[in-house]
């Protein structure tokens, strides 16, 4: 019988890593574009929104974690148990999030480094740098040193995240810049319904980030030891530390921002110039390069962790698929390429109409999100020493089905029944 593995400090630390690249995966789209932009147009009032996604869909995010420490395979291998239909239902989701989501994610971080540059350069050519630099990251350091980077993004970014709020509320208090005669809009209305399903979509990230997740969980055992208790603290720091710092951002909005009296732009890359310029209007000319960095340093760490996990997944759920006994790294080489080729394919032919896409890929995660929802907790039901039960069984449930109730009504809200 082979001795447990004693969970120490050390052991903790080294087992970081899994859930830091979910959470740089989650803070890019969800956090510096809609979640600041849900304090920008309506304050406060979304967070109880950002905390009830979060808190709802914890324990499928966790369950993907959870199966592959202790069953020792990815979460797309459940999949492929449970049928042919999911892992391909899963594949066709995938590869189209894939590539919006590489196209969206990089155009954004090549706009923020044109504002960051000393010198003028177009968005497009800037895109190639980005995705050039991610794809090195990826194919030459391998897993170890998207680990580190991540880390070191992350770090950075909470901290320069923090101390921002802290300045812009000590600058302007809980009211933030709102003039005496503005009308606080309310979101609690039909007309909001899309901006909030958007919101939850990918709050604190689409659910297939979990598969993600579980592929990274893999790559790290392949390098390290980790027990089930570290590997559960890993994945709970990333995403605790992701639920927080969607609040921060929110903060950040509803401070800089909400009642200003300035309309607030509803396009990605179009809001982020916005918002550098009125967060350098308010606290001071020199908070442009601190709120440029902070915004830079999330969708670069961003780009490279996108690119990575869905090449891994759809590398994997392609093999799956064709009944292969393992995936050579030249496949998995490849699919880094071409999803990011593709994503830059995407951003010079349809750059007018991403904004849309991304819209629609956020409402989408959203709607399919009861689907995976219900087969992670499926494959913790039963299987594996630590199935769920107890407080996070309940929660599962509640959290199931409160996201199919959103859902369903979202769905019958688009077909006109509630007009």
């Amino acid at each position: 019988m082979s001795k447990k593995k004693i969970s120490t400090l050390g052991s903790k630390l080294g087992a970081l890593g899994p859930g830091i690249l979910m959470a740089s995966a989650a803070v890019g789209g969800s956090h510096i574009i809609a979640s600041t932009q849900a304090g920008a147009i309506y304050g406060w009032q979304l967070a109880i929104i950002i905390i009830l996604a979060n808190l709802f869909k914890y324990p499928f995010f966790r369950f993907g974690t959870q199966y592959t420490l202790d069953n020792g395979h990815s979460l797309l291998t459940g999949y492929y148990e449970k049928g042919r239909f999911y892992i391909g239902i899963f594949l066709v989701l995938s590869l189209f999030a894939a590539v919006v989501n590489t196209a969206a994610v990089s155009m954004i971080t090549a706009a923020i480094l044109s504002f960051i540059l000393p010198f003028k350069a177009s968005t497009t050519m800037l895109s190639v740098v980005v995705l050039s630099a991610s794809m090195a990251i990826i194919l030459l350091g391998r897993y170890s040193v998207l680990d580190t980077v991540s880390k070191l993004i992350m770090i950075t970014l909470t901290a320069t995240t923090v101390w921002a709020v802290l300045i812009a509320f000590s600058r302007t208090g809980f009211d933030g810049v709102m003039t005496p005669d503005f009308i606080e809009p309310s979101p609690w209305q039909l007309g909001a319904l899309g901006f909030i399903i958007a919101l939850m979509g990918w709050m604190p990230a689409p659910i297939e980030i979990s598969a993600l997740n579980s592929m990274w969980v893999i790559a790290k055992k392949k390098i390290k030891r980790v027990s089930y208790e570290d590997g559960l603290l890993d994945f709970n720091v990333g995403y605790v530390g992701t639920a927080i710092l969607a609040l921060v951002f929110l903060a950040l909005g509803a401070l800089v921002q909400y009642g200003s009296g300035v309309e607030v732009e509803t396009r990605g890359v179009a809001y982020i110039n916005q918002f550098i310029n009125m967060y350098a209007a308010t606290i001071g000319e020199w908070a442009r390069g601190l709120i440029a960095f902070i915004a830079f340093m999330c969708m670069f760490g961003t780009t490279i962790t996108v690119v990575d996990g869905y090449s891994r997944v759809n590398c994997e759920s392609i093999r799956l698929v064709l009944g292969k006994d393992q995936t050579k790294l030249v496949y998995f080489n490849l699919c880094v390429i071409i999803t990011s080729v593709i994503g830059f394919f995407i951003i010079s032919m349809f750059n007018n109409a991403l904004g849309p896409m991304v819209r629609f890929a956020m409402i989408a995660s959203f709607v399919t999100t009861p689907i995976f929802a219900w087969l992670n907790l499926s494959l913790v039901l039963s299987k594996g020493q630590h199935k769920v039960k107890g407080f996070l069984y309940y929660l599962s449930i509640t959290g199931l089905a409160y996201l199919s109730i959103f859902a369903l009504f979202f769905i019958a809200y688009e077909l006109g029944l509630f007009k």
